[in-house]
């Protein structure tokens, strides 16, 4: 995750930000995006569970979750991100929550807003969230479409308000997408006209349906684009005094092209950026991020749901995380993660910490292959004139064997 305006705020006071230190074997654990329940009332276009208006066997009990979070406090976990799904389904989601926050950890709810009324408002305020994000892919008939049902728009929007009329702090979730890129300018509108604390903007990665709908993410250049328009709206309000937040997830690159623009407008600061952005260290998947699915199983963040590297309900989760016998948790556990193809040999390389490997898995079967969905050109990282790579589509078949898996079972799906 990349905290575009805590960066952009310490260039306008000419501070330091000191993010949060990548945590060792031992020490503090990560943040964890729980997927509580698989079960949703939409069927999103570009969902990574792959969630469906069914109730999915075998999910963790009540008893299992509170069990689950003793260990996570004891691990040192501090931050809990209750999803799904939608979790708000799950019928004892605010007994769980309410436990979190008595357990004194940040809680998070993630939700699709449709399911936020008048008839539980009350309790969801009770609760203490410390942050609900509340997902739109767009405005009004755009976001329809992707959620597959009429109305969901406007059903979103009225969770939205009620969360910020009952004080608590909410935002908007969107995912960038070729489908919906033209109608960022339109949301971030909505954010200012409806007083949202927070827009977190997720590039689309390459899982669950979203990885069916693959041919839709964004040319480079949209990219591009759209991190522009962030950017100039975020620096906008940091010199306005404006406390708005702005978030990108799941493309470490905009830490590198952070630094392209500061070059063009601060360039007195780069260096300071630089320093930090390298403290910041990018990709934190396997070890600043952590998943645990609706069935107990453990993943290196949310989007690897086709890579198992345990289960709570057979080990602790604090066990789990530290092995590294899995040879896909050594490598995200490295210091210098065993990169391949462009992101070997980029400049950005200690910014970015070789962007997102799902991506790389998913269309090369080899989880430390080039990120194809990195934005910046050859020239921009420093590798012209180096030979195309292939698609080294063997790799899943080593890892598995080094797993001592066959095909289909526990590693992969």
């Amino acid at each position: 995750m990349f905290r575009l305006s805590r960066y952009l705020q310490a260039l306008n006071r000419g501070a330091l930000v000191a993010p949060k230190p990548k945590p060792v074997m031992q020490g503090s654990g990560p943040v964890v995006i729980w997927n509580l329940v698989r079960r949703c009332n939409l069927a999103c276009k570009h969902c990574y569970a792959t969630s469906a208006d069914i109730d999915f066997p075998g999910e963790l009990d009540t008893e299992q979750v509170f069990e689950v979070m003793r260990d996570l406090k004891s691990f040192g976990v501090s931050v809990l991100i209750l999803s799904g799904g939608e979790p708000l389904l799950r019928p004892d989601i605010f007994e769980i929550s309410r436990l979190a926050k008595a357990m004194g950890f940040y809680v998070g709810l993630s939700s699709n807003g449709t399911l936020i009324t008048d008839g539980n408002i009350a309790q969801i305020d009770s609760i203490g969230y410390d942050y609900v994000g509340v997902s739109l892919d767009g405005m009004r008939v755009t976001h329809d479409s992707f959620r597959r049902k009429r109305g969901a728009f406007d059903e979103s929007l009225r969770g939205i308000r009620l969360c910020r009329d009952a004080g608590i702090k909410v935002g908007l979730r969107f995912t960038l997408t070729q489908d919906n890129a033209v109608e960022l300018p339109d949301l971030l509108q909505l954010m200012l006209e409806e007083d949202l604390d927070k827009f977190y903007l997720s590039h689309l990665n390459y899982a669950g349906r979203g990885n069916r709908n693959r041919a839709s993410d964004l040319h480079h250049q949209m990219t591009r684009n759209a991190m522009d328009l962030l950017f100039e709206t975020c620096w906008g309000d940091v010199r306005d005094g404006v406390r708005r937040e702005f978030v990108t997830g799941n493309n470490d690159a905009d830490g590198a092209y952070l630094l392209q623009w500061a070059a063009r407008r601060l360039p007195d600061q780069v260096e300071s950026l630089r320093n930090q952005l390298l403290r910041w260290g990018g990709n934190a998947s396997g070890v600043n991020i952590a998943n645990i699915d609706n069935l107990g199983n453990v993943h290196p963040d949310t989007m690897w749901w086709d890579y198992s590297i345990g289960n709570v309900k057979q080990r602790p989760f604090s066990q789990i995380w530290q092995d590294t016998s899995d040879p896909l948790m050594a490598g995200l556990k490295a210091k210098r993660r065993p990169l391949e193809g462009r992101c070997a040999r980029c400049r950005y390389r200690p910014v970015c910490g070789g962007n997102s490997r799902t991506r790389a898995w998913q269309l090369t079967g080899n989880p430390w292959a080039e990120d194809p969905g990195c934005y910046l050109s050859d020239t921009e990282i420093g590798v012209v004139g180096m030979p195309q790579r292939l698609a080294v589509t063997p790799y899943r078949r080593r890892l598995e064997a080094q797993k001592n898996l066959t095909p289909g079972q526990g590693g992969t799906a």
